[in-house]
């Protein structure tokens, strides 16, 4: 049976590396032209979740303070400068964006590889307790739900889209 699992070179920068807040940057810029783009299309943020993609490569990727910065700046600027998401969305955006980079992190130092098995986990796991977090704190099972009704082609884009750049980003 043949391994679907890359071995990619996986790193895990630290907060005195100035490469940390360089690729954070570079990933936050990602984070920022592909919501833009999902945007033009009507609810196109709520069924791509385009603001989580470049957060699981980041910390896949370059560890978990990449991703955590990553997840962190994101919606913050988004917000700031386009007014998406909502004020009101981002803590909830936040703590998924966090789940996610501890998920990518974790999962990269245990696999060792980038296989696409891993990253639907990745994916399941942060939307499951994120969905259940965002429950806790709005009471609203409806809203806890939405990325999971709506959202399933940006979930399924992020686990197969984050597995291809990551296989890309090794051959490099």
């Amino acid at each position: 049976m043949e391994n679907n699992a890359t071995a990619v070179r996986l790193y895990s920068l630290g907060w005195h590396e100035m490469r940390t807040y360089i690729f954070a940057l570079l990933f936050v810029a990602g984070n920022i032209v592909l919501p833009q783009l999902c945007h033009l299309f009507p609810q196109g943020g709520l069924i791509m979740l385009p603001i989580y993609f470049f957060t699981l490569i980041a910390a896949y990727k370059f560890g978990f303070r990449v991703g955590l910065l990553t997840a962190i700046l994101s919606p913050l600027v988004n917000s700031a400068l386009f007014g998406m998401p909502p004020a009101a969305a981002l803590p909830i955006i936040m703590i998924k964006g966090i789940l996610l980079a501890g998920a990518s992190a974790w999962m990269a130092s245990k696999s060792k590889g980038a296989s696409l098995l891993a990253l639907i986990g990745v994916v399941l796991a942060y939307q499951l307790f994120g969905g259940l977090i965002e429950w806790a704190m709005t009471g609203s099972l409806a809203s806890a739900l939405q990325d999971w009704k709506l959202g399933w082609p940006g979930m399924l884009f992020q686990a197969v889209g984050g597995w291809l750049v990551l296989n890309y980003l090794w051959r490099k």
